[in-house]
């Protein structure tokens, strides 16, 4: 299950080391897994939590390219990554 978010973190692990924030819009990552994002993705921000344990497989996938999400705009759907 986790693999399904693999693209996203191989994305982020791929920017360069000097990139200190990323912004990405729903569709574009999207388009990088393939697949719909989760309605829960698009109508609440707890989706986009900063969690390494429990079911939020999402989040370890970011986390562990070592990035973290800063703002997240439900309405015009895209979310700001920062490194940790």
């Amino acid at each position: 299950m986790i693999g399904k978010y693999e693209p996203l973190e191989k994305y982020l692990r791929g920017l360069p080391a000097s990139q200190e924030d990323a912004t990405l819009t729903f569709q574009f990552i999207e388009q990088m897994l393939k697949e719909t994002l989760p309605a829960s993705a698009h109508e609440q921000h707890s989706w986009w939590g900063n969690q390494q344990q429990g079911t939020q497989v999402e989040s370890i996938a970011w986390m562990d390219a070592g990035w973290l999400v800063d703002i997240v705009d439900l309405r015009e759907k895209w979310v700001r990554f920062v490194r940790q």
